[in-house]
């Protein structure tokens, strides 16, 4: 494992057992964080097709591009190992 592998494993570590001061720290690490407020405008308005609600649009597209039948979300984004 790198050193920089051992150093985030560390942080995940530290935040997973809760530590104090451990976001502290994180936010000190990723500084200058920037925040997006132009989301406020994002909609999925227009993604689902008339009358169709958007649960069962988002269904459709997964089917679409195949990634409905994953079984996890490793094989969803790593692909399916055989």
């Amino acid at each position: 494992m790198s050193v920089e592998s051992e150093k985030a494993a560390e942080v995940l570590r530290t935040v997973w057992q809760g530590t104090p001061g451990a976001m502290t720290e994180m936010d000190e690490e990723c500084t200058p964080n920037k925040v997006c407020r132009n989301m406020k405008d994002v909609s999925y308005d227009g993604f689902a097709e008339e009358g169709v609600d958007m649960a069962t649009a988002w269904k459709n597209k997964l089917a679409r591009e195949g990634k409905l039948g994953s079984s996890s979300l490793g094989d969803l984004v790593l692909g399916q190992v055989d």
